[in-house]
């Protein structure tokens, strides 16, 4: 089309600016003849005072063929018969004697109308166009079919099906100020004021239609489609407005196949290819119902079947299409943007009663009637006016009628096309009423009077008038032009499987404006179900994952990856995954944040079981020591080893091993202020004991020496006594000062990510506990190296070696407890405490009263003095 409009662009610039007219007209059209030749003749007249002018696709090329432009263009005669573009004229012939017989809206005015079929081609149209304008018939040999045709120019013309068509036409003929009213144009780009200022029309704007298409496709999650379009600007900018409306809303296309008309029979077959080889189940379709058919039959050769197809508007309602048994199993199941269906009243009778005999000189009603009834309705012409080769055909009686007739012809039960025609005719007799009607002066301010005559009505003066027309349909519809563009109104077909197997249209939904309105319940898809078909590139990632695209890929195209540790996504198709707050964990779908488990030493655990186990052993086993010395209490080997210090160890070991069970179970705050102090005091209790006991040790001995008799009465029970309570008083004095200035608490430590966080006892005063372990060490230090030097001491049983080697474990453990308890995590810090007191416990209980047992026990003759004073 791009080309064609540049080869006719200086004619317009020509007749701009010479003001040339309708001679500047004639000169454009005699060009228009010399290089396409005679245009077609075929066109049909009523004579009025206002003649409005009509172009409709009534025939078309069966075949075409692309220019080359090394030769002249040669154009197949138009010799296929569209009976919908026949309805459309009369339509507007119907609409033009209804405006006649109104006396309110153009009284003493009378239509008549000058049709061409513009035989769906470019210069057809355009030639056909400057026909009317200029109102000379036989510029290019026509014959007019009526007398009076030729000296009555139009001032409005009505046409272009193709956007193409209207681009042209707007543009031809707005140097002339001629507005066009198309009913089928639906591009875009003709709504720019700027460039078609001369343009309106009765079919929405692809945009809208494009958008309901776009909702549809997100509405049904179909993010992969395949595209097919036909190469005008009709098609092209669909395309366009579609990608436009889905761009940064997932969907995209996998392809867009362009074919043109010229090339259809080898286009299609690429285009067929191309669907059957790819992955998207969802077609859109950008095309007139002719290329369609062509691309479908293809498909159908390939027994190419289940693809999902969306219709636009310009072949969604065809029933060429729909009546083709040969295409059925490939196009059940459409979805379509249908034009707005709404009814004509008395259109139906209108198109019954028509009949050659009441209109000799309609050539396209006797080309109709040679095709049906099969009989040459042709007498009215003579000669070369001969429509078709009707030799063999016999003359029609006269019976032949459309009135019992069912044919598409007279089937008015979806009007669409038509019903834009007649609101276009509607449209152009509003503007004319504007125009020829103002107030007279003193006359009564209700009524309009004719300004004029309405013969010398001129287009620039109409086309101011016709943007502010506003009709109101015999619906009760209000009609206006926004510019070049009225509401946008559709329906939403989708072509069903009937009983008998054939195709039938449905009504499923409607658009109005941008809102989409749809029963998804009454939708029979392609697949024969109510279940929608899946056209997805890569199937949709579940909650719990995240969409990652693939290199070099669309972004519909991607692979679903695992939410790391720690993170959740908790819609579909999520693009990123999101960290849980620190108190929250995933759950096992990672589709949650949970609160995270609390986690600690428990008594159900396993660990938690064997710890309180050997902790209550140790003290089993300390209170059966105990009640073995307490029998045993007057025997040698009992009271040779301080029996008094000896049972206050006992009692402070099971001490020991009780409180290891304060560290168990869930903290509290009592729970961990009272477990270091039980700790610290337990120990030091303990210890303080071995220590008095070790120091007696070397004092026993060391008073044998002459002179040293005076150093047992320093040592005396009482002082025994005294100095462990004083060991163990400074214990407590630290505790209490520990606890009343910053006592551990309760804490949880969420520590490394993980589903569980730890609950301890947080030492809020690193001071304070190092003073109560650094005090216990200092003690064990200091009876460790009292014992060391007692271990030789002369005697049978000299208790300071049992006392070293039980501080030296005793040491050990809380030397090896220290690098333990730092690098140890979560709950088993708790853990490494426990066993350095467990530990540290058995090892005093079994290196100081074992080897006592077992001579109470099982040795009782080595339980006597004498043995114990030997050397």
């Amino acid at each position: 089309m791009s080309w064609f409009l540049w080869l006719l662009t200086p004619w317009s610039s020509l007749t701009t600016q010479l003001g040339l007219g309708a001679a500047g007209l004639g000169v454009v059209q005699a060009s228009l003849c010399f290089s396409w030749g005679a245009l077609s003749d075929k066109s049909l007249f009523q004579d009025g005072d206002v003649i409005l002018g009509g172009l409709f696709p009534i025939h078309y090329a069966e075949s075409r063929e692309r220019h080359n432009f090394t030769a002249k263009p040669l154009h197949k005669p138009c010799t296929g018969f569209d009976v919908q573009g026949l309805k459309y004229m009369y339509a507007m012939a119907f609409a033009l004697e209804e405006i006649n017989r109104d006396s309110t809206l153009l009284p003493g005015v009378k239509l008549g109308y000058h049709v061409f079929d513009s035989c769906s081609r470019y210069p057809w149209a355009l030639g056909h166009a400057l026909t009317l304008v200029a109102g000379d018939t036989n510029s290019c040999n026509l014959t007019a079919p009526h007398e009076s045709a030729g000296d009555k120019p139009v001032p409005l013309v009505i046409g272009g099906a193709a956007s193409s068509t209207g681009i042209l036409l707007s543009s031809m003929l707005m140097p002339f100020s001629v507005p066009i009213i198309s009913f089928m144009a639906s591009c875009p780009c003709l709504s720019d004021r700027r460039k078609f200022s001369n343009f309106f029309r009765t079919i929405p704007s692809d945009v809208y239609q494009a958008r309901a298409m776009a909702r549809l496709a997100m509405r049904f999650h179909w993010n992969w489609i395949g595209a097919v379009a036909v190469n005008t600007d009709y098609g092209r900018l669909a395309i366009q407005a579609f990608q436009k409306e889905i761009r940064g809303r997932g969907v995209c296309l996998e392809y867009i196949e362009m074919f043109s008309r010229e090339t259809i029979a080898i286009d299609a077959k690429r285009a067929a290819l191309t669907i059957e080889s790819s992955t998207a189940s969802v077609i859109l379709i950008f095309s007139w119902y002719t290329d369609v058919k062509t691309i479908i039959l293809e498909l159908a050769r390939r027994n190419v079947t289940g693809k999902q197809f969306l219709a636009s508007e310009s072949w969604s309602t065809s029933e060429h299409l729909l009546q083709d048994p040969a295409i059925s199993e490939v196009l059940a199941g459409v979805l379509g943007v249908a034009i707005q269906s709404s009814p004509i009243p008395g259109f139906e009778n209108y198109l019954r009663s028509l009949h050659p005999v009441s209109r000799p000189f309609d050539r396209f009603l006797a080309e109709l009637w040679q095709r049906e009834f099969k009989c040459n309705a042709d007498s009215a012409f003579s000669g070369a006016e001969r429509l078709l080769q009707t030799a063999s055909l016999p003359p029609c009686t006269g019976a032949e009628s459309l009135k019992e007739v069912q044919h598409p012809f007279t089937d008015t039960s979806q009007l669409r096309a038509e019903h834009n025609v007649y609101l276009a005719v509607y449209a152009a007799a509003h503007g004319l009423h504007s125009l020829l009607s103002c107030p007279r002066r003193g006359s009564d301010p209700g009524k309009n009077h004719t300004c004029f005559p309405p013969k010398h009505i001129h287009s620039k003066e109409l086309l101011q008038h016709m943007s502010k027309v506003n009709v109101t349909t015999a619906l009760g519809d209000a009609f206006y032009f926004e510019g070049a563009d009225i509401k946008a109104k559709y329906d939403l077909v989708n072509w069903q499987r009937s009983p008998e197997g054939t195709l039938r249209l449905v009504l499923v939904g409607r658009v109005d404006g941008f809102d989409l309105h749809l029963n998804e319940s009454a939708v029979q898809w392609s697949t024969g179900s109510s279940q929608v078909p899946k056209s997805v590139c890569s199937e949709s990632c579940p909650p719990g994952t995240r969409k990652a695209n693939r290199v070099g890929a669309p972004p519909c195209c991607f692979d679903c990856v695992l939410c790391a540790e720690g993170e959740i996504s908790n819609d579909t198709d999520s693009l990123h995954c999101n960290p849980c707050p620190p108190e929250f964990w995933p759950n096992v779908e990672q589709t949650t944040c949970v609160p995270r488990q609390l986690d600690f030493l428990s008594f159900s655990e396993t660990l938690g079981i064997t710890l309180t186990t050997v902790a209550v052993s140790g003290a089993t086993v300390t209170a059966a020591v105990f009640v073995v010395f307490l029998h045993h209490r007057h025997t040698p080997i009992v009271r040779a080893n301080n029996s008094e210090l000896s049972f206050l160890l006992l009692v402070s070991l099971k001490l020991c091993f009780l409180c290891s069970l304060v560290f168990i179970g869930q903290p509290s705050v009592w729970s961990c202020r009272f477990q270091q102090v039980a700790f610290g005091i337990s120990f030091v209790l303990c210890v303080s004991c071995l220590l008095i006991k070790t120091i007696v040790v070397l004092a026993v001995f060391h008073s044998a020496r002459p002179g040293a008799g005076s150093m047992m009465k320093w040592f005396g029970p009482e002082l025994q006594r005294g100095s462990v309570g004083f060991f163990t008083t400074i214990q407590v004095i630290i505790s209490t000062i520990w606890l009343s200035l910053s006592p551990p608490v309760p804490k949880l430590d969420l520590g490394f990510q993980g589903s569980k966080v730890t609950v301890k006892c947080s030492m809020t005063s690193v001071v304070g506990f190092s003073l109560v372990l650094g005090y216990i060490g200092l003690l064990a230090c200091t009876c460790l190296l009292l014992a060391f030097f007692a271990r030789k001491l002369p005697d049978n049983f000299n208790e300071a070696k049992l006392i070293t080697f039980s501080m030296l474990i005793f040491c050990a453990v809380w030397v090896a407890f220290v690098p333990a308890y730092v690098s140890s995590p979560g709950k088993y810090v708790v853990a490494v405490e426990i066993f350095a007191i467990l530990a540290s416990s058995y090892g005093l209980l079994l290196c100081i009263f074992a080897p006592k047992c077992f001579i109470i026990l099982l040795r009782p003759e080595k339980n006597t003095k004498k043995h114990l004073m030997s050397k």
